[in-house]
């Protein structure tokens, strides 16, 4: 449910009305759209009559959704969600950034090497995963800690920010200590504790889709870290689980404008982790910024053959700086920036 606020109303009206939800035990959430006070309501609402709502002071309409998800939905908020960083790095605006980096943090050589090659070809935000969630439990599980070290000393001497995917709840102040924007990958995009945690921190937060996931499921993890507090979501296609064997998976490029439709969050796209081989990363890269994505995630390692997981989907740098090119000329075609 929303209300919709007059254009007049005053501060002290929005106030009284929250205290309302507050004292009915609901939880107020209000917006700016459109030059407009929104006020979304969550939680117990079956015994709350619209009627009431609409009668109070400073109340223009009150308007019940009728999708699951409600603060992620672009009827709650109208204009695109743009997340913005300390260092002038905005998510979700014309530009279209770009996150590079190995798929693990393996050793201090090699992710200083990683992130030089990757900002000096216009990357903004450093990837490297320090906890690896792994089908085998005999394959690299990362540096853990001691990675996420490692990540953060090599993207502070290279003036960048800092993505890793964090798989439990006790490991958040680590990764609040360390990491820019934690990432929820897609074997727990449905840990709803982990999704609760991620509501509760102010530092923003990646969701990649799970593998069979459709996508209002997906929307809904959203709404769970934005209804705890967090409105600092960004979503992640990272392909989906389909009866194709040629792909790792199947990049849903159609999820893109879909989303745009359905929410106002950024939307990133991960092609390294969706097709799993890297001579087929970059057309689904030039894809994606062609689609409308916010931002795209690659995997780039200095010496892939040397990488201790996912050898096959890792860009050489020379592949990266072609991507780069390729995707720059996409975005300017269509209005952006790179």
């Amino acid at each position: 449910m929303v209300i919709k606020m007059r254009p007049e109303a005053t501060e002290d009206e929005k106030q009284d009305i929250i205290n309302f939800l507050k004292d009915e035990g609901l939880k107020a959430h209000p917006s700016q759209s459109g030059g407009v006070t929104l006020i979304g309501i969550t939680g117990p609402l079956e015994n709350i009559d619209i009627s009431d709502l609409r009668a109070l002071d400073g109340v223009e309409d009150v308007v019940r959704l009728t999708a699951p998800y409600k603060l992620v939905s672009r009827h709650f908020r109208q204009e695109d969600t743009v997340i913005t960083f300390e260092n002038g790095v905005t998510i979700g605006g014309d530009k279209i950034v770009v996150m590079a980096g190995p798929g693990a943090v393996e050793g201090e050589e090699q992710i200083e090497t990683a992130a030089m090659i990757c900002k000096s070809m216009g990357a903004k935000i450093l990837r490297g995963d320090a906890f690896i969630s792994r089908t085998s439990p005999y394959s690299f599980q990362g540096l853990e800690k001691e990675g996420l070290k490692l990540l953060r000393q090599a993207a502070d001497n290279n003036g960048m920010l800092v993505i890793s995917e964090i798989l439990d709840t006790h490991h958040i102040d680590d990764f609040l200590k360390y990491v820019d924007i934690l990432l929820v990958g897609p074997r727990n995009m449905q840990n709803f504790e982990l999704l609760k945690g991620m509501g509760n921190i102010e530092k923003p937060v990646m969701i990649k889709r799970g593998l069979s996931a459709t996508i209002d499921e997906w929307l809904m993890a959203a709404e769970y870290v934005v209804t705890g507090g967090n409105h600092k979501v960004m979503l992640c296609e990272r392909g989906i689980r389909t009866f194709e064997p040629k792909t790792r998976n199947t990049l849903d490029i159609s999820a893109i404008p879909v989303l745009k439709e359905l929410t106002h969050l950024p939307i990133v796209v991960d092609p390294s982790r969706a097709v799993g081989f890297r001579d087929k990363v970059i057309p689904l890269a030039r894809a994606a910024a062609a689609a409308g994505a916010d931002s795209i995630m690659v995997e780039v390692h200095p010496f892939p053959e040397k990488a201790q997981s996912d050898k096959a989907q890792q860009l050489y740098p020379d592949q990266f700086d072609q991507l780069m090119k390729e995707t720059k000329a996409i975005a300017e075609a269509i209005g952006r920036k790179l």
